[in-house]
């Protein structure tokens, strides 16, 4: 098959920068990008893009108007493609069966029965987000009964992109991996995506295997990746009991080549839409095929997480002399990580609720992260071991929560200071200016340990940082034998 047209479903975080660069490196080829939210859409067609990538926004103005366009017109872009790529969104559901840690499919099959509805030719759909192993046996049954005679297959596609680096992931992928079924036709399909990415990518770097283990080699990537976060925050609770330092231990640790540096950072704990959406689907997939001792095994990756904001949270409550009760607190970063608008899941999202329910008063600060945005995930909160705990009434967060646009207002009178998010701008700070302004004791609690401990101690900072054990804490163990 000729691929001269693709279509993807789902405007978000994957389909926009994934067709800007494929349509940058396949200038011959038509990309257009459709979704239901035409606010979205109008925002993909001005340079104030919905999603906020290192390099994207440059990719995307010379490839607009040229080969690639935005638009609601959905059934058009079925109709006028050979290739549809899936990238909506596929959240933790939230009701029902599997409530709190399954893969909420719904979205995925309104298009499956959308793309069999309005198809009039042959495709080839693709999965690009995130699915448990075997859902592309679903689709396929979904769009044999909804067509008329149009003949589909259906590949995986998974996407390893990580926000923030995603349009040098994109450029420079570690691999690309495409899934479908052994049949002649398969064979083609799955070929005609690895011409695409020939384009760029060096062929060795494109791996083709069954569908069903590509699907299922995105939840055991992320799942790996989390377990290595959770590994190095596990120890750093124990360095902080023994008077040892996480950074010194991982850098040893990372040395050795079995094991790598990567991912071996301590912190207030991992984020994203990922990591913790995708080992939930893990461990609901394990005890659907009845493997409970698996289950059990990567739940505690998401508990060990769980237990590092908590006790970050508390660790807060207690140096504060065990009230932050109208205490102001400034927060510096709600982004999950640095360089992306993205707060899903962000550690600070669940630091401040703990810290709201203990009537603080917090001063919020994020570059990019918007105030709707930042009011929203407050009053939405919801943690997965406790799914039907409310979150706060939006008048009591909102009576508690002032967000700023300048960080030297956020402190201003304040208690302490948070840094949730490794923004790389927080470093060049005046923090002597910061210290001035703050009520004395200053404290600094640093979630990221990106500012120097002693640095930060010589402005006058009270500071504690994540694994960042003292001689005091030392002295306070038994020695061996007693």
């Amino acid at each position: 098959m000729k691929i001269r047209r693709v279509a993807c479903i789902g405007a978000g975080y994957v389909g926009g920068p994934t067709m800007a660069v494929f349509a940058d490196k396949c200038p011959d080829v038509d990309f257009c990008v459709v979704d239901i939210d035409p606010e979205k859409i109008a925002q993909w067609n001005t340079d104030d893009l919905p999603v906020f990538e290192p390099g994207l926004l440059e990719v995307v103005k010379r490839v607009r108007g040229r080969n690639l366009s935005f638009s609601t017109d959905i059934d058009e872009a079925i109709d006028s493609a050979e290739m549809i790529l899936l990238a909506v969104n596929t959240p933790t559901k939230e009701y029902g069966v599997g409530r709190g840690m399954a893969a909420d499919l719904k979205f995925v099959e309104r298009c499956a029965r959308q793309i069999g509805r309005a198809a009039r030719t042959n495709k080839i759909v693709v999965e690009k987000s995130t699915l448990p192993v075997r859902t592309a046996e679903a689709i396929r049954t979904i769009l044999d009964s909804c067509s008329n005679g149009v003949r589909f297959q259906v590949l995986s596609n998974p996407e390893f992109l990580a926000e923030g680096t995603a349009i040098r992931d994109l450029l420079e992928p570690d691999r690309v991996l495409i899934g479908g079924d052994e049949s002649p036709e398969g064979a083609a399909a799955i070929e005609a995506l690895a011409g695409l990415y020939e384009r760029w990518v060096a062929p060795d770097r494109i791996i083709r295997t069954r569908v069903w283990s590509s699907e299922l080699s995105k939840l055991t990537a992320n799942a790996f990746l989390a377990q290595r976060v959770s590994s190095i925050n596990a120890m750093s609770a124990l360095c902080e009991a023994t008077g040892a330092d996480v950074d010194e231990i991982a850098k040893s640790v990372g040395m050795d080549s079995r094991v790598g540096p990567k991912f071996l950072k301590a912190s207030v704990g991992f984020g994203g839409s990922c990591f913790q959406k995708d080992i939930l689907n893990l461990i609901y997939l394990c005890r659907h095929y009845g493997l409970e001792e698996v289950a059990r095994y990567w739940e505690q990756v998401i508990r060990l997480n769980d237990y590092q904001k908590r006790r970050f949270s508390k660790k807060v409550v207690q140096t504060l002399f065990n009230t932050v009760s109208d205490k102001k607190i400034a927060v510096f970063g709600w982004a999950f990580k640095k360089d992306t608008n993205d707060s899903r899941e962000s550690a600070a999202i669940y630091i401040a609720d703990d810290l709201l329910r203990d009537q603080a008063a917090l001063q919020v600060y994020d570059p990019r992260v918007s105030p709707k945005r930042i009011v929203h995930d407050l009053v939405s909160v919801k943690r997965w071991d406790d799914w039907d705990r409310p979150a706060l009434p939006e008048d009591e967060i909102r009576s508690r929560l002032t967000i700023h646009d300048d960080p030297y207002a956020a402190v201003k009178d304040a208690h302490a200071v948070l840094v949730l998010t490794e923004w790389d701008e927080f470093t060049g700070y005046d923090w002597k200016r910061i210290h001035d302004t703050m009520q004395k004791p200053a404290f600094l609690f640093d979630g990221r340990n990106i500012l120097g401990r002693k640095a930060m101690e010589d402005i006058g900072f009270c500071v504690y940082q994540v694994g960042k054990g003292t001689p005091d804490d030392a002295a306070s163990l038994e020695p061996w034998g007693r």
